[in-house]
């Protein structure tokens, strides 16, 4: 029997990374290589319709009830096969660090990168237990590979002989979460589930069903390259126009400087030369009012430096994601929450019901009729180098998993 660590291992051994830029979908094919793996890994435990899904990307499969009809829902567990493109997860090596004794990790001494609980304090919750850390050059994979070993983990001890009652239970690994491409093809009738967790949060206890409202933005503008010694009234600096659009934005609204239910405007990239300048925005915001403001707040933007440098030469274009599922969680679907929450404290889990500052599957699951809220997954520093788990958090959330298909009700 394989343990979540050992196969946590092994899919943090796939390269998954997703990609915006390839043209393919899923975007990258070792996400098709581990939802391969999965396929084969479930079916020699007995899930016979266990199976990749060339038009949706993800891999279906679903465990028969074995508590003779008491359990009318389907239960549905989800997590995504890719991971951030922010950071390389090529050669992932992780590695155990047994004993944990509250200080700092090294994990690179030839090129001095350390793990410190002096920039990650949350790291001295877990002195005395047993942390995976990267070896510095890549990302770990815990955000999602983590909550995918979990749920394998969990479709395992539901399989076994002794396994507990529960009613029928669906699993979908899907791909491309981290670009936000990869929900918009799953099969909701193929997956078959009246309601769902997506397994895709930090820490132990986590539980969450409010998430952004989430739009990006691109703006594009267009200069006029003159020689400098003759640029007077003539020339338009396109980079010079890309940092007063950039100022003309809430300076105390960004990701490093908000928390909580604060919302942000992010600028993800910048590129250009003075003859055409683009600029990358994430937009965020949990209110929905809010959220509005926001993105006219930048097309208002866009307007003032037309009038400064020139009608035409800034276009913003901007693009809603997802939407904040609190919207279809709550009151209507809140049994979810409390469901999770009785099986945490019935398991001596301090249950944390927050705001997710970002997105997962579960918002535009959503809003299409599958009410799917949040649940830990056990990692922390997701997206870099710093990105680690820990062993025993990892082995609750199994016992959470398991104890949820057993006890939900509507």
């Amino acid at each position: 029997m394989d343990t979540v660590i050992t196969r946590f291992f092994r899919y943090a051994a796939v390269e998954t990374q997703s990609s915006e830029d390839s043209g393919c979908f899923p975007s990258t094919p070792g996400q098709r290589a581990l939802a391969e793996l999965l396929v084969g890994e479930l079916r020699e435990l007995g899930v016979n319709d266990a199976e990749y899904d060339e038009q949706s990307g993800c891999v279906y499969a679903h465990i028969p009830a074995n508590d003779g009809g008491a359990q009318p829902l389907t239960l549905g567990f989800i997590s995504h096969l890719d991971t951030s493109p922010e950071s390389s997860g090529k050669d992932v090596k992780p590695r155990l660090v047994p004993g944990y004794d509250g200080g700092e990790v090294v994990l690179n001494e030839e090129k001095g990168i350390v793990l410190s609980p002096e920039v990650f304090p949350e790291m001295k919750a877990y002195k005395g237990q047993t942390l995976i850390v990267t070896d510095g050059t890549t990302l770990l994979g815990a955000d999602d590979k983590a909550g995918v070993a979990e749920i394998m983990t969990m479709a395992e001890r539901l399989l076994a002989p002794d396994a507990p009652p529960h009613g029928r239970i669906a699993i979908a690994f899907t791909p491309d979460e981290e670009i936000g491409g990869g929900i918009s093809h799953f099969d909701l009738d193929r997956f078959g589930a009246d309601c769902a967790y997506t397994v895709d949060g930090g820490a132990l206890g986590e539980l969450e069903y409010e998430c952004f409202n989430a739009a990006s933005a691109k703006v594009h503008l267009k200069g006029v390259s003159i020689h400098t010694g003759e640029a007077k009234g003539k020339m338009i600096n396109a980079s010079r126009a890309a940092v007063e659009f950039d100022n003309l934005l809430p300076g105390n609204e960004r990701p490093e400087l908000t928390e909580g239910y604060e919302g942000f405007f992010h600028l993800e990239s910048i590129e250009g030369s003075v003859e055409g300048c683009e600029l990358e925005y994430l937009i965020r915001d949990h209110d929905r009012e809010r959220f509005e403001e926001k993105k006219a707040l930048m097309r208002a933007a866009a307007e003032k430096i037309c009038g400064r440098f020139g009608e035409g030469c800034c276009q913003v274009e901007i693009k809603d994601t997802y939407y904040n599922m609190k919207e279809k969680i709550y009151p209507e679907n809140m049994y979810l929450i409390d469901c999770a929450k009785r099986c945490m404290e019935g398991l001596g889990i301090a249950p944390r019901i927050q705001p997710i500052r970002g997105g997962t599957d579960g918002a535009q699951l959503s809003y299409r009729g599958l009410p799917c809220p949040n649940l830990c997954a056990g990692g922390h520093n997701f997206h870099g180098i710093y990105e680690y788990c820990c062993v025993e958090s990892m082995e609750k959330i199994v016992e959470l998993l398991v104890k949820i298909a057993k006890e939900i009700r509507r």
